[in-house]
């Protein structure tokens, strides 16, 4: 649960590698989580906030 964002809860995924001969490696995609303010957040999040102040 730590590599989630505390918002929106958005977290990693499974994403899969192909190889120059089709070999599939699966490989997990990680949320672009920065820490503001003492929590986890997104970059969408955070965009979202901002575009609300703003």
């Amino acid at each position: 649960m730590s590599r989630t964002c505390e918002k929106c809860g958005k977290g990693p995924k499974k994403a899969v590698t192909r190889s120059h001969s089709k070999i599939r490696t699966l490989r997990t995609q990680k949320a672009n989580l920065q820490k503001i303010n003492g929590k986890k957040l997104c970059t969408a999040c955070i965009r979202t906030m901002v575009k609300k102040t703003a």
